[in-house]
């Protein structure tokens, strides 16, 4: 039997994490993204995610199955424009407020609870650095998506953000929830049993 699980990033990971997301981002969001999905440049991307790993704020964390790296998740205190509310006043637990900045399994690994044990991992370590609830920005037409976090209990603050592409517009809803999810797969990371 393969094992799956989730652990931290290295930056031996940083690879696969750029192959993850451009393949994921060209098969699930050409629609979202037109144009802007080719112009992606591989060694840009790779540069920000060797950043990301490398950053003190930031948590990034890899799903595995066997030896196979499936899928990813970068997660940190929201900083203050993520978290706001259209008026751009911050809630009073602005400063305990977790981000899902990506979370992202590549499509043919889906539906075998990568998703929520990235989600479960990265929930676990927001706690430690002393968050309460996170949030995260989702494309408004990502049903999976939408329907991944309603999963968890996580749901549409009433917040939306459109994003301009060149080409186009994206509507993004933010959700927001607890971080003690209720997840349908119990199994949890050897990070999360810590």
């Amino acid at each position: 039997m393969t094992t799956a699980d989730v652990r931290p990033a290295t930056t031996d990971d940083i690879g696969e994490i750029s192959r993850i997301q451009l393949s994921t981002w060209h098969t699930a969001y050409r629609d979202a993204l037109g144009a802007a999905v080719d112009a992606l440049d591989p060694q840009e991307v790779s540069a920000s995610w060797a950043e990301a790993v490398a950053h003190p704020d930031t948590d990034v964390y890899v799903a595995v199955e066997g030896s196979a790296t499936v899928g990813f998740c970068v997660v940190g205190i929201a900083p203050e424009p993520e978290v706001a509310a259209a008026d751009g006043t911050l809630p009073d637990d602005a400063s305990r407020t977790g981000w899902v900045a990506t979370l992202l399994v590549e499509p043919r690994w889906g539906r075998r609870g990568h998703g929520g044990r990235l989600l479960g991992t990265a929930a676990a370590g927001l706690r430690r650095r002393g968050a309460e609830r996170g949030i995260a920005w989702v494309v408004q037409s990502d049903s999976a998506s939408l329907s991944f976090y309603r999963g968890v209990g996580w749901n549409p603050d009433g917040t939306v953000r459109t994003l301009d592409t060149g080409e186009r517009t994206i509507k993004e809803l933010r959700l927001t929830g607890s971080l003690n999810l209720r997840l349908e797969h119990p199994e949890q990371s050897a990070l999360d049993r810590s």
